[in-house]
């Protein structure tokens, strides 16, 4: 939802042009007029130049004043001519070479691979790249200087004239032009911080710590750095993959790397008094996640000086039109090369034409001072510094004037004045709550926030169409305390209901956390295997809109809970909780009925319980350090153990047994062939227990995808005490389809999937639940199946992703229970999604 609300905010914000000495741009192309992709183009006598792109364009800027360019490639006379200072309307020609290179052949601008110069190089490259850099050392520490900005591009007198910008016009005071694109662009947002950072090869072992911190101003800040981060993660050029925007793009320095780039030797030249080779590659197929550029690499070393990495424009990415990388080393001695600098751009459009209007997200790098093998010993990367320290947000000028590794340019110091003159502005207030509504679900009112505004409506066989209002206490992102409440309507059973809930943050330190609630509702149980307490979690009762099948196997609850947590290591919670629930059937078509011990049948369910759970997420990254905070990527493994007891006798509470549930989640990025995601559950309740408290292997009887549910199950088809359950998903991302020539401009994505789950139920439980099963999918069948004990139940999908973009279809089919009466044995679902 974050990303959401970032991306509405800086569109909101979506001429004066600054110049440098030389500026020029246009395409290359043959004689016959077609364009010519991947040419170099260099200013003569310098190191300074690109690659053009797919469509032979190219925009290439110094502050030197150079006069003249040459033009190259394979397979045509090289071309030098003479430019202006500014000319982006550049057509070159280039006329077909006689064919006189032996050890290239040159065919649709493809390289061979044997006595390629280029790849004898690179073969080097991969032969010493443990060999350079930090890896030569056991211990290293350095200080590390970043810079995050987002910038609005292609600002034309158009855009400055709509009305929506009337009476703040001066944020067009700012504007620029882009040095890798020639686009002109708005500095909107920049956050600046230093760190120093430490590690130990060894052990594996790193540690962090937060300096300094300056960022120009929205409530949402933080959000917006986490979101550039979170995107643009650390990489190494020399790994076979480069991991950005969760997909694995082809290294140019990858072993794999000469079956999916052409590479040529173009040039040589001393850079920082080392003799280098200047090697230009690009892919050799469109539409993979690949790049272009050109890098150079020192010829005894065989380390990389300077790369430069620009993503193939037809690559699989959504909202992406642009992807640039930039790395520079600085030489430590005649055999260590380390990173000085690290640059990424990408630039966020709807539409990939050139001047479709966008937002730059850049992040830029820079290391200084690095020291090695001062070991630290174990206990000092177990401490972590205290982020939140006043004195890091409110370092002086001077500080960021001595401390700076790079400095600002105008603009980029005008950002901080204009976005908080920007603040003040009513006008932009208005704006800005709007975009906050849609971003967050909740409109601000005054320390309160009224919302979620997308469950105000709903309906259910039960309740009929349903009416919600709740709201939320909203002093800031970081409440050290927070109270939620909602109360709801049903016009069909004409009854009220409701939720409060309220949590204290009491120990900011080891993040120790007080909660009680309750809640008495309409509930779908049964649509998760492991299951929480949580009082105003979400609750499937009320999507009826868009189901299939019976509706009206709903539950009436009445749930009190109470808990403690405590987080006493980064992301690892410790929680402590007791609850009162009751439970009654809410449907006349629906039974929770069960045998007691003096054999009537009793309708209702009273329970206590308690519970302790554990759940850790190595390397999550949060934001904030309130109550609640925000989790900006998904990338990480869940792991979740809970164990609850049953009390007897306490507020007449009906039955003892205990509960132990485990929950595992890992995504796994594959390389070049895409993502998996897995999810395994087990779980077993020991005891006898009535059917609102046995595990309900979770259906889906929904029109679109559920996470964690069974696509073709009805609710309550099947019923456990003991269960376990794997869900697996790859996503090719397009690995595929990009090679069939009717598909590939659709950008479309391969996704296959299998879920399986077995359990058993035991006699006692069966006999108990005798007068519940009756009503139930399975009661025609011999109890003993109503759990998947002889065979787990398994589904099948094949599905096809990323229509329009941001549409998704699975076809799904059963693998096993195919012969039971009136179930689906294929369906179709569908979903929605934001994702690149």
């Amino acid at each position: 939802m974050y990303v959401k609300k970032i991306t509405l905010t800086l569109a909101l914000l979506c001429s004066i042009t600054f110049f440098s000495q030389v500026k020029i741009g246009g395409v290359v192309v043959d004689e016959q007029n077609k364009t010519i992709p991947f040419t170099n183009v260099v200013f003569i006598n310098s190191t300074v130049g690109t690659v053009s792109d797919e469509n032979g364009k190219f925009y290439l800027e110094s502050d030197k004043n150079f006069s003249e360019v040459e033009v190259s490639f394979i397979g045509y006379e090289t071309k030098k001519i003479t430019i202006k200072k500014r000319d982006l309307n550049l057509r070159i020609v280039l006329k077909e070479a006689d064919n006189q290179l032996d050890e290239v052949v040159v065919y649709s601008g493809k390289t061979k691979k044997k006595g390629n110069p280029a790849i004898a190089i690179l073969k080097k490259i991969w032969a010493k790249k443990h060999r350079n850099g930090m890896r030569l050392f056991d211990q290293y520490e350095y200080e590390k200087y970043e810079k995050v900005e987002f910038d609005m591009n292609n600002i034309d007198s158009a855009m400055m004239k709509r009305k929506i910008f009337k009476s703040m016009e001066f944020i067009f005071e700012n504007i620029d032009t882009s040095r890798i694109t020639g686009k002109t662009y708005l500095p909107i947002f920049i956050n600046e911080s230093v760190h120093k950072s430490y590690g130990n090869n060894k052990t594996k072992k790193k540690r962090e710590d937060l300096v300094a911190n300056k960022t120009s101003g929205f409530d949402n800040n933080q959000y917006i750095i986490s979101f550039i981060k979170d995107l643009y993660v650390d990489y190494d050029i020399y790994d076979n993959y480069i991991k950005i925007f969760d997909k694995s793009f082809v290294s140019p320095l990858s072993k794999t790397g000469v079956s999916t780039y052409n590479y040529v030797l173009t040039d040589s030249a001393f850079i920082d008094n080392k003799w280098c080779y200047n090697i230009l590659y690009y892919p050799r197929r469109k539409n993979e996640l690949t790049f272009k550029g050109d890098f150079w690499v020192n010829d005894s070393t065989y380390a990389v000086k300077e790369i430069n990495m620009q993503a193939n424009k037809s690559a699989n990415i959504n909202w992406v039109k642009d992807i640039y990388i930039e790395q520079n080393f600085d030489v430590l001695n005649d055999s260590v090369f380390l990173l000085k600098r690290d640059y990424i751009m990408s630039d966020f459009s709807i539409g990939k034409k050139d001047k479709a209007k966008g937002v730059y997200g850049k992040r830029t790098t820079m290391y200084k001072d690095y020291e090695f093998d001062d070991d630290k010993g174990e206990e000092f990367y177990k401490k972590e510094a205290d982020i939140y320290a006043e004195e890091i947000y409110e370092k002086a000028d001077d500080y960021w004037a001595e401390n700076r590794q790079e400095k600002l340019n105008k603009n980029e110091f005008g950002i901080y004045k204009m976005l908080d003159t920007l603040s003040t502005l009513p006008k932009f207030k208005k704006m800005y709550n709007i975009i906050s509504i849609l971003g967050s679900g909740y409109i601000e009112m005054n320390n309160f926030d009224f919302g979620p505004i997308f469950s105000t409506i709903g309906t259910n066989a039960v309740e009929g169409t349903r009416l919600r209002i709740g709201g939320r206490t909203y002093f800031g992102r970081n409440d050290l305390w927070r109270i939620q409440a909602y109360t709801a309507y049903g016009f069909k059973d004409n009854q009220f209901k409701y939720g409060i809930s309220g949590k204290w943050l009491i120990d900011k330190k080891n993040r120790v956390i007080l909660g009680l609630g309750n809640r008495r509702d309409i509930e779908q149980i049964g649509v998760s295997l492991t299951t929480t307490n949580d009082i105003l979690g979400r609750s499937f009762a009320s999507s009826s809109f868009f189901s299939s099948g019976d509706n009206s196997k709903l539950t009436s609850i009445n749930l009190t809970n109470a808990f403690v947590s405590i987080e006493p290591k980064k992301n690892l919670i410790f929680k402590i909780a007791a609850s009162y629930r009751t439970l009654k059937s809410a449907s006349p078509t629906f039974n929770l009925d069960y045998f007691d011990k003096d054999g009537s049948i009793q309708s209702d369910i009273s329970q206590v319980e308690t519970n302790i759970s554990i759940r850790y997420t190595p390397n999550l990254k949060t934001i904030g350090y309130g109550v609640e905070r925000g989790e900006v990527d998904s990338r990480h493994p869940t792991f979740f153990l809970n164990y609850s007891k049953g009390i007897k006798g306490v507020l007449n509470s009906d039955f003892d047994y205990s509960k132990i549930q485990f929950y595992y989640r890992q995504p796994i990025l594959v390389g070049g062939f895409g993502r998996t995601f897995t999810t395994f559950e087990v779980g077993k309740t020991f005891g006898e227990v009535p059917l609102g408290l046995l595990n309900v292997v979770p259906g889906n009887q929904s029109y679109f995808n559920i996470e964690n549910t069974y696509s073709l199950l009805d609710y309550y088809e099947f019923t456990t005490d003991t269960y376990a359950s794997l869900h697996l998903e790859h996503n090719f991302n397009g690995r595929f389809f990009s090679r069939i020539p009717l598909l590939r401009k659709l950008n479309l994505r391969e996704i296959i999937g299998l879920k399986a789950v077995t359990g058993t139920i035991s006699d006692e439980n069966v006999a108990m639940n005798a007068p519940a099963f009756s009503a139930l999918p399975l009661s025609s069948l011999n109890p003993e199946l109503i759990a998947p004990k002889n065979k787990p139940y398994i589904e099948y999908s094949a599905g096809i992703g990323n229509i329009f973009k941001v549409f998704r279809v699975d076809f799904i089919w059963r693998g096993t229970y195919r012969d039971v009466p009136n179930v689906n044995n294929f369906g179709i679902k569908g979903s929605f999604g934001f994702y690149f």
